[in-house]
């Protein structure tokens, strides 16, 4: 046996010897219905797989976001790593769960990943928008061929992609609250390439983020808006963005999450 072949041996028996992390994948629904969100959990659970670091669990329901110990067999936050959200609207979650949530992120460290409309949802919990870094405001132009620029091609969920790319995709506009003393913006839509007379756009710094990470207390909290097309998630870039994204949210790579200001 070679030196690198044996060296690869190694490093497949310390990876099995790591107890794989536990990722929390919710699809639930009180507003848009995304046919999509079988896609999107589905890949999650399938990259977790392919990898072997992390085991998917998905759900459709909130019960499992909860602190308290729940009966037959069912897990509750302390028993996963991440969560990962694929949602709308204001899903039934109770006060405790919603502090058990805002605590498993922001006091014991673990991750958030938002897909697609993860931010099209509890627009009456405050924390929540703080947590994620902003909310769904529109998509002024729909499912088009969207013009990205890449700002930070460090960041590990950054690598699959060139600096400048085109992606067929429904491109969110976060709110206007949205601020990058707060995130870090990973890319941008291009502003010279769209549309800025859309009567739907509210923007008016045209400046249009479409993945961003940032810390959130201890917590690590990535989201894109990629992922409302079918077609996005067959495409190795985006699947390799989420693959490092949830790596990174379990704290297995590091990441610089700190603000900056526009390049």
């Amino acid at each position: 046996m070679t030196r690198a072949a044996a060296f690869l041996l190694l490093l497949a028996l310390a990876l099995d010897a790591q107890p794989r992390k536990k990722v929390l994948a919710i699809g639930a629904a009180a507003g848009y219905q995304h046919d999509e969100t079988t896609d999107g959990l589905a890949t999650i659970w399938k990259l977790g797989k392919e990898t072997g670091l992390w085991d998917t669990f998905i759900r459709t329901d909130t019960q499992l976001i909860t602190k308290k110990k729940l009966p037959l067999n069912a897990k509750n936050l302390d028993f996963f790593d991440a969560v990962v959200f694929y949602t709308t609207g204001e899903l039934a979650i109770d006060d405790e769960q919603k502090a058990a949530l805002m605590s498993f992120i922001h006091d014991d460290g673990k991750g958030f990943v938002g897909l697609h409309s993860a931010i099209d949802t509890f627009y009456k919990w405050p924390q929540f928008g703080e947590m994620t870094g902003a909310w769904f405001e529109n998509h002024p132009w729909g499912v088009f061929q969207a013009p990205v620029i890449v700002e930070d091609p460090n960041f590990p969920a950054m690598k699959a992609f060139p600096r400048e790319f085109v992606i067929e995709d429904e491109i969110y506009e976060p709110t206007k609250d949205f601020s990058r003393e707060k995130t870090r913006v990973l890319a941008r839509l291009d502003e010279t390439k769209i549309d800025l007379k859309n009567p739907l756009v509210k923007r008016t710094d045209k400046d249009f983020p479409v993945a961003w990470a940032k810390m959130y207390g201890k917590g690590r909290v990535f989201y894109s808006t990629f992922g409302h097309t079918a077609e996005s998630w067959t495409r190795p870039d985006v699947q390799a963005m989420y693959r490092e994204a949830v790596k990174w949210s379990l704290g297995l790579i590091p990441g610089d999450a700190t603000p900056r200001p526009r390049p």
